[in-house]
């Protein structure tokens, strides 16, 4: 069963866990997939608080808490993510690389849209 968006949306600002429960971050933001706007990658604030970025993850196996979001991958493995500037929005660019990064498969869309939108 998927997050709704709606949903999804309220845990900004919660603590997001990896898949055994160890804290990695804040949720900043949800990324979702242009050709459906479902929910797909969501990017988790981390680092030290003068030099805090964000980190991307994907959704996919998520499980949303009371005050948290656990997502189905080990924490070293989000914070050696592609990540951005807490400022700073996702080049098209950089779309490819993010998707690599987790080993999913990436397509622009059929007019060579790119992937991926912030919500």
């Amino acid at each position: 069963m998927g997050i709704a968006m709606a949903d999804i949306r309220e845990w900004r600002g919660q603590a997001v866990l990896d898949e055994k429960g160890h804290r990695i971050g804040t949720l900043e933001s949800v990324y979702v997939e242009t050709s459906t706007d479902e929910p797909f990658f969501a990017t988790v604030t981390i680092g030290m608080v003068t030099k805090r970025r964000l980190a991307f993850v994907p959704l996919a196996g998520a499980v949303a808490g009371p005050a948290y979001l656990r997502v189905a991958y080990p924490r070293y493995k989000v914070k050696q993510a592609p990540s951005i500037g807490t400022d700073d929005v996702l080049p098209a660019t950089d779309e490819p690389g993010v998707f690599g990064y987790y080993e999913l498969p990436y397509a622009t869309g059929a007019g060579g849209e790119r992937r991926l939108a912030r919500r």
